[in-house]
């Protein structure tokens, strides 16, 4: 008898079982597919990164790497900003009110006067240079002005970092030194020296 009672109970029972498993089942691949759709949204889109120590802008769309330029941030006694920013406004040929109407062509603001620019110092990129803004060659920022235009409402912005310490050249200074200890040494003395060295 309790045999016989055991079997009709334990059907139930299996059925049961297997319904928790398959609403848990629905729930974590509800769960996954969300996880997944969130990651293909963060990666969408464009990431400009902009690293002040190593003076590089890097461009990522959809994720993967595409491009990387020298750049020019804020040299001592001005600041660019860090933070993670949008596209604020784009302007093809923008001029410097604030700094004596320099060229900015290309601009994309991104933190109220801040913006990413074309610059015709190219001889300064790869270090610190600017009043605050971040300065490109002006065909990289041709490209990265194209391709925010195309996907504006898809583009993030984040600068890190801190500005270089400044770095100086021991290779120039021993030359220097070096130099004017050699010219130092073998500098005529007297006028009959002078006369007589060749």
């Amino acid at each position: 008898m309790y045999c016989v009672a055991a079997a009709p109970l334990g059907a139930p029972a299996d059925n049961r079982h297997a319904g928790a498993w398959f609403r848990r089942f629905t729930i974590a691949a509800a769960a996954i597919a969300a996880l997944l759709g969130a990651m293909s949204f963060t990666q969408a889109g464009v990431l400009i990164t902009v690293n002040k120590s190593t003076q590089r802008l890097s461009v990522a769309v959809d994720g993967e790497p595409r491009y990387v330029w020298p750049t020019s941030t804020a040299r001592r006694g001005y600041a660019t900003p860090n933070g993670s920013y949008r596209p604020e406004r784009l302007e093809r040929k923008w001029f410097s009110r604030k700094y004596d109407w320099s060229p900015m062509p290309y601009s994309i603001f991104f933190d109220g006067g801040y913006a990413i620019h074309g610059s015709y110092e190219i001889s300064h990129l790869g270090r610190p240079a600017s009043h605050g803004c971040i300065r490109l060659h002006p065909k990289h920022a041709a490209v990265l002005f194209a391709l925010v235009r195309e996907n504006r409402h898809d583009t993030r912005i984040v600068v890190t970092g801190e500005r270089p310490a400044r770095r100086v050249d021991s290779r120039a200074r021993h030359t220097r030194q070096t130099s004017r200890t050699w010219h130092s040494r073998s500098a005529p003395r007297t006028v009959f020296e002078s006369i007589f060295s060749n």
